[in-house]
């Protein structure tokens, strides 16, 4: 993909969360920066397979406290498969949400799946084999 539909691609998802685009290189990496407070910030590199350069994103961080966060996102682009930049992108903001102070997503799904759940109640089941004398 041409760096230009990178960026843009890069600058529709930060309309949709707290990140913004701060920085766009094609020359040297073709590397996106991206900002949100409270000072958390990352960086994709971009592939390029027109001039034989890396075949997959990379994400990283320069900020010891981010680097931990995106192991998820990390493991996601290793796994088996070419990702899109926005897939990166979304993975990287999942595992940036409890920093951002933003509930997990899984717990969010967990609490609605549960709260249309209605409980039935218990009942004693006895031991196969086992007198309840």
């Amino acid at each position: 993909m041409e760096f230009k539909q990178l960026v843009e691609a890069a600058e529709k998802w930060c309309s949709g969360n707290p990140f913004d685009l701060i920085f766009a290189e094609e020359e040297d990496e073709r590397r996106l920066d991206f900002y949100a407070e409270p000072g958390i910030s990352f960086y994709v590199l971009c592939p390029d397979n027109m001039t034989g350069g890396t075949d997959n994103f990379h994400v990283w961080s320069e900020s010891e406290d981010c680097l931990p966060f995106l192991q998820l996102a990390q493991d996601y682009i290793s796994s088996c498969g070419k990702k899109t930049l926005l897939e990166v992108l979304e993975k990287v903001f999942t595992s940036f949400r409890p920093l951002l102070g933003l509930p997990d997503i899984d717990d969010v799904s967990f609490e609605q799946y549960h709260a249309d759940v209605e409980e039935e109640p218990e009942t004693d089941h006895q031991q196969m084999g086992v007198s309840q004398q």
